[in-house]
């Protein structure tokens, strides 16, 4: 019988450890998230703002290796907001090695990056991960949350024009307590609309406009079709933010005013309306 070399028993020897050696329950461990790749996991109390992206990743524990040092772990990553929607098309991927004698405390590594949408609303969400092992047919699930420093706004209940406020600047971040002008200045105000439809793919079609009218309820100025929003994203949109700037003319007499905006919903058919007062000071 010819004699095998001392590198082709230690190989045989590796490989048969591998394929004997019955791995522990299949285990998703250091799940967590990141301000960047392989940075530190995010502290108590952190949290992302819309349109930033998200660094994630976990470890698997306790796979099974096939004969020959093979290695295959299916996963899929899935985030969801704090409704259980689902914020980004799921990622799916397979890790798949061959491993050596010398990669006992070999570990793998999933690493996945977001971005969060920038229309994400305020609350927890949650981050779904399933591994599969194709040596042992063991799945393995993890779940972490992190915080989403977004818009808090209630979204419920029928087309509506809300959060109405009136601002001295196009950069003022402070409404005005008492929405006053004097003729010559510019008028701006900022709004959200809320409870449109959306129909296949998300998709949503929102026009606002506003008119003014005078002491007497005469209209002044008017503008149906001011701006309009239509889109269709992955993760469904649940509020449109309007904004809208108006010249106040010279001469225009001192009185209290009204601006009436006006939202329309292309998808749903509905329509609706916000009345606010101001005033045209001397």
């Amino acid at each position: 019988m010819k004699k095998l070399s001392r590198f082709m028993l230690a190989a045989l020897e590796g490989a048969a450890l591998w394929a004997q050696a019955p791995p522990g329950k299949l285990e998703i461990s250091s799940a967590s998230v990141h301000q960047f790749e392989d940075g530190p996991p995010l502290g108590a109390g952190e949290s992302f703002l819309p349109g930033e992206t998200v660094f994630y990743s976990f470890l698997v524990r306790n796979f099974g290796v096939a004969p020959g040092g093979r290695v295959r772990l299916n996963y899929r990553i899935d985030v969801r907001d704090a409704e259980g929607v689902a914020v980004v098309e799921p990622a799916t991927g397979t890790v798949a090695t061959e491993l050596g004698p010398e990669d006992k405390e070999w570990v793998p590594k999933v690493r996945h990056e977001f971005l969060i949408p920038p229309h994400a609303l305020a609350g927890r969400y949650r981050i779904l991960a399933e591994v599969k092992d194709a040596v042992t047919f063991q799945e393995a699930s993890s779940e972490v949350l992190f915080a989403v420093r977004g818009k808090e706004l209630d979204v419920s209940g029928p087309l509506s024009i809300k959060n109405v406020a009136f601002f001295r600047g196009e950069e003022g971040r402070n409404p005005a307590v008492t929405p006053a002008y004097r003729p010559g200045e510019t008028l701006w105000v900022r709004f959200d609309i809320t409870g449109f439809k959306t129909g296949e793919n998300n998709r949503l079609d929102v026009v606002y406009g506003l008119s003014i009218l005078n002491p007497a309820g005469k209209i002044l100025y008017e503008r149906p079709e001011a701006a309009s929003e239509t889109d269709a994203p992955f993760y469904p949109r649940r509020y449109v933010s309007g904004e809208i700037s108006l010249d106040i003319q010279r001469g225009t007499p001192p009185g209290e005013y009204t601006l009436v905006l006006a939202a329309r919903d292309g998808v749903g058919e509905a329509s609706c309306e916000s009345r606010h007062s101001f005033r045209i000071e001397p």
